[in-house]
């Protein structure tokens, strides 16, 4: 079990980390998911000069979303942790139920699995 000052120190490192997440997350907002794909472009008539060009919009866009969905799980993964800091649930492995390596806990303050748990996740993933 983690000491209080440990579960201090993970709860200001999940907090600096959500608050720049969350920084990331409205650049991207305001840069690019909250233009049309007009204003995006810079042109004024609506039209891409070329196919390529409006192709180039759309991948741009389209990886806009993706990393603002990923930057979106991360936030709610940050917020699950320091719900279970605050529950006295935190650094406890989600499948095993067993403490979850302090180093790990460092290196990803978020980690809801011990790293031979996560390690069997990952291979369902890619079984799938």
């Amino acid at each position: 079990m983690l000491k209080k000052i440990d579960l201090d120190h993970f709860k200001k490192l999940l907090e600096a980390a959500r608050k720049k997440i969350a920084g990331d997350l409205t650049h991207l907002e305001k840069d690019s998911l909250n233009q049309s794909q007009r204003d995006a472009s810079g042109d004024l008539s609506g039209y891409s000069f070329h196919i390529a060009d409006m192709a180039t919009d759309n991948f741009d866009r389209e990886f806009n979303l993706d990393l603002a969905s990923s930057e979106q799980q991360l936030l709610n993964q940050i917020d699950d942790a320091v719900r279970k800091i605050d529950e006295g649930k935190f650094g406890i492995c989600e499948v095993c139920e067993k403490p979850i390596a302090q180093k790990r806990l460092i290196a990803v303050p978020y980690a809801r699995f011990c790293l031979k748990c996560q390690s069997e996740e990952e291979k369902k993933k890619r079984r799938a």
